[in-house]
């Protein structure tokens, strides 16, 4: 079984930051790509970024250089430093991975999500 679990979210002032992280770990042969989704209150989720190389990145317009995303391949984990946060940022993240397990096959699996409120 593989596990997607994030930390770092919690509540901030508008203009503040904060890093969330993504730790994947079970039965993974390989992990190809990886990103961070959010979904607010009465609104669909959408992709904030992605990556599937260390450097090759794509990030939602509305987040575009206030968010950065990174990997560590050897530690399956993906990381989220969020700066300069709005009001509109609040929602819940959740991590998503496309990974292939032992058996060379494609799966997807999304962590469970952590809230960020962005508020005075």
């Amino acid at each position: 079984q593989v596990q997607l679990v994030e930390s770092g979210g919690g509540q901030v002032q508008p203009g503040g930051s904060l890093r969330l992280s993504c730790a994947a770990s079970g039965s993974i042969f390989n992990i190809l790509v990886m990103g961070w989704y959010r979904q607010a209150p009465g609104k669909q989720r959408e992709s904030v970024a992605i990556i599937s190389t260390p450097t090759s990145t794509s990030y939602a317009d509305s987040v575009k250089g206030r968010f950065t995303i990174s990997r560590d391949v050897a530690k399956n984990t993906v990381y989220l430093q969020m700066n300069s946060l709005k009001p509109e940022d609040t929602a819940v993240y959740y991590c998503h991975a496309l990974l292939s397990d032992y058996s060379r096959r494609y799966l997807d699996y999304w962590g469970q999500g952590t809230q960020v409120t962005v508020s005075s």
